[in-house]
C-alpha cells in the first residue's frame, strides 16, 4: 500500500472517530433532557372505595416508586365506600414521599372526600363536588350509629390538619352539628362545589384537564406515565367477574358432588380444585376472602364427607356442611366485617347471593340431565371401573390355593369370634358362627366367606 493508501485509510478513520463522537455527545445530550422532565404518574379512582381499589392505589404507588415519578396525579370520580379501606389509601397518600395532587373529575363523596382531602393539593373541574362523609347504612341508607361518625370524624380532622386544610370544615363534611359561620349551619353537611371549595381552602383551582393543572404549576416539559394493571392483575380481574366466579362455583360444586357420587375417578374433583383455586386467590388478594371464610368453606365439605362415607343417612352434618359452603362463597365475594354487613350495599350481596345460587343450582341441573349419561361414555370407561365382575362368571375374592371347606387346624389367637387360624402351617383370617374359640384350641373350616373362612370348634 502507498502513502496515498495510507492517507486514506487515516482520514477514514479520523472521520468515522468524530461521527461517532458527535453521536455520543448528541446522545448524552437527549438523556440529559429526558432527565430533567417532569414525571407524572396518572391514575385512576373511578370506581366505589372497596378491597380492590385499595389494591389498586398499594400497586399504582409501588410502581410510581419505580418509575421514579416526580408527581402522582389522582384522577378521582367517586361516590365512596369502605371506611376502612378509605383510609388505607389515605395513609400510603399521607406517607407517600413525593407529592400526590388530586384531580376532582365530578365526584369526591363521603370516602372520596377523605382520600382527596390527603392530597398535597386539590383540583376540580368545573360542577364538580366534594364532601358529604356520614358514614350510612349499606342496606337501608340511614345514617350509622355514633360511635362509627366519631371515628370519621377524628380521622377527617387529623387527614385536615396534617395537610393544612381547617379541621372543622372537615369535620362538617361528617357531622350536620357543626355550625361554621359563613360555611354552614346546623343541620347541613357540608359539601362543596368547585367555587366554594376553592373559597375555603379546599381546592387550588379550577381546572379542565391534566395539562391544565400541570400548566398551573408552571410545569412545561413533563412526561406522563398512565398506570396499567399488569397483565397478573389483569387475570385476576378477569376472575373477580361475577358471571366469572358464577362459572366457577358451578364447577367447584359440581366436580364435588359427581366425586362423591362416583369416588375414585378423580377427574371430577381435580377439576373443582382448580376451579376452587382459581375462584379463592383473586377474593384472597383483594383482601375479600378472609381466612375465617376459607377455613368454612373447608369445613363444610369436611362435614359433607362425613355426612356421605361416615355417618348413615343425611341430617345435620350434610345441611350444615351445604351451609357452610354456600355462605362462604358468598361472604367471599362482599367487604363484610365477619359477619358486619352494615356497610356492605344490599346490592353487593343480593350480586353476590344470586351468583353463588345460580352457580350451584346449574351444578345440580347439570348433574342431574347429564350425570348419567357421562358414565356411559367412552371417555368415562377409560378411567373408571364400571363393569360388575359376577360369581356366575368365575370373579372370586379369594386367596386360597384350594378349596378349604373341612380343613382342620387350630386357632393362632383367639377368636372372639373373629381372629387367626393355622391350617398346614399358613394363617388365615377367619371368624366363628359367634362362640369363643381360645388360642391354640382345634378348628374345623366349615365354609369359605370371600378372602375369610368362617370355622368352629372340632369336636
Amino acid at each position: 500500500m502507498g502513502i496515498k493508501g495510507i492517507k486514506n485509510v487515516v482520514r477514514s478513520i479520523v472521520l468515522l472517530s468524530v461521527l461517532l463522537l458527535t453521536f455520543v455527545v448528541l446522545a448524552e445530550e437527549q438523556a440529559k433532557s429526558d432527565s430533567t422532565k417532569t414525571r407524572v404518574f396518572l391514575m385512576e379512582i373511578r370506581a366505589d372505595i372497596d378491597p380492590r381499589m385499595n389494591r389498586y392505589v398499594d400497586l399504582a404507588l409501588e410502581q410510581a416508586t419505580s418509575e421514579n415519578a416526580d408527581i402522582i396525579i389522582i384522577d378521582m370520580d367517586t361516590y365512596g365506600g369502605a371506611v376502612a379501606d378509605a383510609n388505607d389509601i389515605r395513609t400510603r397518600i399521607l406517607e407517600y414521599e413525593k407529592p400526590v395532587w388530586m384531580y376532582i373529575n365530578n365526584d369526591a363523596a363521603s370516602a372520596g372526600a377523605l382520600i382527596s382531602i390527603a392530597a398535597d393539593s386539590i383540583y376540580m373541574v368545573s360542577g364538580a363536588n366534594i364532601g358529604a362523609a356520614t358514614l350510612v347504612n349499606g342496606n337501608d341508607g340511614s345514617q350509622a350509629p355514633d360511635k362509627y361518625q366519631s371515628y370519621m370524624r377524628s380521622i377527617m380532622r387529623s387527614t385536615a390538619e396534617q395537610t393544612g386544610r381547617d379541621p372543622l370544615i372537615a369535620e362538617g363534611m361528617v357531622d350536620d352539628r357543626v355550625e361554621i359561620e359563613g360555611v354552614t349551619e346546623a343541620g347541613k353537611i357540608v359539601t362543596f362545589t368547585t367555587s366554594e371549595a376553592i373559597a375555603n381552602g379546599f381546592c387550588e383551582g379550577e381546572v379542565t384537564s391534566i395539562d391544565d393543572i400541570l400548566k398551573r404549576n408552571n410545569i412545561e416539559d413533563f412526561e406522563i406515565i398512565e398506570y396499567e394493571l399488569s397483565s397478573t392483575e389483569q387475570v385476576i380481574s378477569f376472575f373477580l367477574n361475577p358471571f366469572v366466579s358464577g362459572i366457577l362455583i358451578l364447577v367447584i360444586t359440581a366436580g364435588i358432588f359427581f366425586e362423591l357420587q362416583t369416588p375414585g375417578v378423580g377427574f371430577p374433583l381435580a377439576a373443582a380444585g382448580i376451579a376452587l383455586i382459581l375462584y379463592l386467590v383473586p377474593y384472597y388478594l383483594n383482601g375479600l376472602a378472609a381466612n375465617w371464610e376459607i377455613a368454612v368453606f373447608f369445613v363444610g365439605f369436611v362435614l359433607i364427607a362425613l355426612e356421605v362415607f361416615v355417618i348413615p343417612g343425611f341430617g345435620v352434618a350434610g345441611v350444615s356442611g351445604i351451609i357452610c359452603i354456600v355462605g362462604s362463597l358468598i361472604f367471599m365475594m362482599i367487604g363484610n366485617d365477619f359477619f358486619n354487613f352494615d356497610y356492605v350495599p344490599t346490592e353487593d350481596i343480593t350480586t353476590a347471593a344470586t351468583v353463588v345460587g345460580v352457580g350451584i343450582f346449574s351444578s345440580m341441573l347439570l348433574l342431574f340431565i347429564f350425570g348419567y349419561r357421562i358414565t356411559k361414555t367412552q371417555m368415562f370407561n377409560r378411567v373408571a371401573l364400571v363393569e360388575t365382575q359376577e360369581r356366575k362368571d368365575g370373579y372370586v375374592s379369594t386367596r386360597f390355593p384350594e378349596n378349604m371347606v373341612g380343613k382342620k387346624g387350630t386357632a393362632n389367637t383367639i377368636l372372639r369370634p373373629s381372629g387367626r387360624i393355622e391350617l398346614d402351617g399358613e394363617i388365615y383370617d377367619a371368624y366363628t358362627r359367634g362362640e369363643y374359640v381360645e388360642k391354640g384350641e382345634s378348628i374345623i373350616v366349615i365354609s369359605q366367606e370371600g378372602a375369610t373362612l368362617k370355622v368352629r370348634a372340632a369336636k
